[in-house]
């Protein structure tokens, strides 16, 4: 679970989150939408412990990361290049991975193999630097990263961007498929409204650094609201 309470982080005279209380629950695969500028990325680094809050906590299973290194055990996110080593191979980035981690070089070359149908082909076996990868090949291997110590809480920021069409249907199926099969807690932003509807189970709606709706989603229940607020005809 992650309760937040009081968040706010200004930025000059700009409010890039103002969230009195929000609480997502286990479980829960949370479609974060809102036009540019909202507050999606913000959000998302405040809760990785990224950027400092100018008020106000999060709590990610009990722990607040501004206190505590714990919840990164837990914990996997992909937010941008940033957060990869780009001068290694991605074998050699998964390698290193599972080594920190505590994960033998057997079972590191079995979890890549879980993630083929996504990689396409592209990723693997390439022999080339992830800094010389495509946008989207980058794009893949940042959300493998995310998911390759099988975390409790998956955190993404704009997945599906830089993807082919294709892949963009495969990764929808592999992040439902990873919740049903683990329980986790799945957060992803998006301007693409369709593939949040087509994931989420509930949808949080931001503008100007406030969660201004929070949508159930059975069903793609929350298509039409999200539709009449983007303008959409």
């Amino acid at each position: 679970m992650i309760k937040i309470e009081n968040l706010k982080k200004q930025f000059g005279e700009t409010c890039a989150c103002d969230i009195p209380s929000f609480t997502i629950n286990d479980g829960d695969i949370l479609g974060l939408v809102g036009n540019n500028g909202a507050g999606k990325t913000t959000l998302f680094r405040l809760l990785l412990d990224l950027l400092k809050a100018d008020d106000g906590s999060v709590q990610i299973d009990g722990i607040n990361p501004a206190e505590s290194e714990a919840w990164k055990q837990e914990v996997g996110a992909y937010i941008d290049e940033g957060f990869l080593i780009d001068f290694l191979t991605p074998e050699e980035y998964f390698a290193f991975l599972g080594k920190v981690s505590g994960i033998s070089q057997q079972e590191t070359d079995e979890r890549m193999q879980m993630f083929e149908r996504f990689a396409n082909g592209e990723v693997f076996g390439q022999k080339k630097l992830i800094r010389n990868l495509s946008a989207g090949n980058k794009m893949k291997v940042g959300i493998i990263s995310a998911l390759f110590r099988h975390p409790k809480t998956v955190i993404l920021d704009e997945p599906f961007n830089f993807l082919d069409p294709t892949s963009q249907l495969v990764l929808k199926h592999l992040l439902q498929d990873y919740a049903q099969q683990t329980g986790a807690t799945i957060l992803i932003s998006s301007h693409n409204l369709q593939h949040t509807v087509d994931i989420s189970t509930r949808i949080a709606l931001l503008e100007h650094g406030q969660i201004i709706r929070d949508l159930p989603n059975a069903e793609g229940s929350a298509s039409a609201e999200l539709q009449e607020y983007f303008g959409a005809e």
